[in-house]
């Protein structure tokens, strides 16, 4: 059978969420995918495996204590390996807030006064805040803006702001508003041209495909495991040869011991030990679609991420047409999916009414979706929008169904004005 012809079999993976047959969960309509995914059966097994028999300190001699650490190692190597890294390259922290945090702390030390940082204004604040405090330490700070009339981010704009002082350019692999899919392999390219580090938010990508940071070629690249069907962590990669030039960020004993250096504190231990389970669920969704065993964990990843890019540009084109076809509707981004170009995470505004109004109208109508800034106030300020009250923003993953989107689309056909 063509691979090509392979479609997601959206039975079975809402078979493997809890929370399509929970009794107060699976009334809804769920569109709030971008501030948290659901978790599949594996992940819910695995935590409450290491909370019932393996609740020690790990790496001890004795069983309970080994399978511990044999566990939360298990799971460093299996994502490593699902973003084709190698496990000395994977922070995971608490969060990618906290990462780029501890990231910046460490990197400053590689700044002089007058080095310059580029920062967008179409990021998540967590890749923004955290640079532009450099500017305290002797940083210039520099914006690369989106463009007001589509909310893209263009490379020409880049360009014109790259120079020789160029030490940090910080960028979003997808924006949690408008969508769009920038080219990161390509900006990376162009950043490597000045000798700068180029530090990828891939916190609205990962969701809807785990990304080859070795075919980026980004030297750092974060995103939230708790939106990518897992617990609150977030993973942080580094390139390892850069990794080693940083200063430890831990306890003084582990100088040296990369990566612990840049992981104050260490991960949680149960919610690594379960991130096993969400390796298990993409094997098993790989292994329910194909039948070749003889590929590598990051070709099986690429194959599911094939499937879900499918489904959800099926799914996502409907509602972007009709949201698209309202004059009263305002569309944030590109209006149709072509070839990986946006993610299904869609946002708008209307013309005559709230979006704190609207949103609570659609949760009436059993849509589980809100407004907000979304933590992207700087991209809203730049389009115009009011920060406070936002946009409203219905963001699907592959779970979502056709049913999903025809109730949204019959909730939003009740709001005319």
């Amino acid at each position: 059978m063509s691979t090509n012809n392979v479609s997601l079999d959206i039975d079975y993976v809402k078979a493997q969420f809890p929370a399509f047959s929970d009794p107060l969960s699976s009334k809804w309509s769920f569109f709030e995918n971008a501030g948290g995914s659901y978790v599949p059966h594996n992940v819910i097994k695995h935590l409450n495996q290491f909370m019932t028999s393996t609740k020690v300190q790990p790496y001890a001699e004795f069983d309970t204590s080994s399978i511990a650490g044999n566990n939360m190692d298990k799971a460093t190597e299996l994502f490593a390996e699902m973003i084709n890294a190698s496990k000395d390259e994977i922070i995971i922290g608490a969060s990618t807030t906290i990462n780029m945090y501890v990231l910046s702390n460490a990197i400053k030390h590689l700044l002089k006064p007058g080095d310059e940082v580029i920062v967008t204004n179409q990021d998540h604040e967590a890749n923004v805040g955290a640079w532009r405090r450099l500017k305290e330490h002797g940083a210039v700070i520099k914006e690369w803006k989106i463009n007001s009339e589509n909310a893209e981010l263009e490379i020409e704009e880049l360009k014109r702001l790259l120079s020789d002082r160029t030490k940090i350019v910080a960028v979003t692999h997808c924006s949690n508003i408008v969508g769009s899919m920038n080219d990161l392999q390509s900006i990376a390219k162009l950043v490597h041209e000045y000798d700068a580090y180029i530090i990828g938010d891939g916190v609205s990508y990962a969701p809807h495909g785990f990304p080859d940071v070795k075919h980026l070629d980004v030297d750092f690249y974060a995103f939230s495991l708790y939106k990518t069907y897992g617990p609150h962590l977030g993973l942080l990669y580094g390139k390892k040869e850069i990794l080693d030039q940083l200063p430890n960020q831990n306890h003084e004993f582990l100088d040296g011991d990369v990566p612990y250096t840049l992981n104050p504190g260490g991960p949680n231990h149960e919610e690594l030990s379960c991130l096993i389970g969400v390796y298990e669920y993409f094997d098993n969704l790989y292994h329910h679609h194909y039948k070749n065993n003889e590929i590598s964990v990051r070709e099986k990843i690429e194959k599911v991420n094939d499937l879900i890019s499918k489904h959800e540009e099926e799914i996502a084109n409907p509602l972007l047409a009709y949201i698209e076809s309202r004059d009263d509707i305002r569309l944030i981004g590109k209006n149709k999916i072509t070839n990986k170009n946006r993610a299904p995470t869609i946002a708008f505004t209307f013309n005559q009414k709230s979006s704190k109004f609207i949103s609570s109208e659609l949760v009436k109508n059993g849509i589980a979706t809100r407004n907000d800034n979304f933590y992207a106030w700087r991209c809203l300020k730049a389009l115009g929008i009011d920060t406070e009250d936002g946009v409203v923003r219905t963001s699907m993953v592959h779970y979502n169904t056709q049913e999903d989107i025809e109730k949204l689309i019959n909730a939003l056909k009740t709001l005319t004005f």
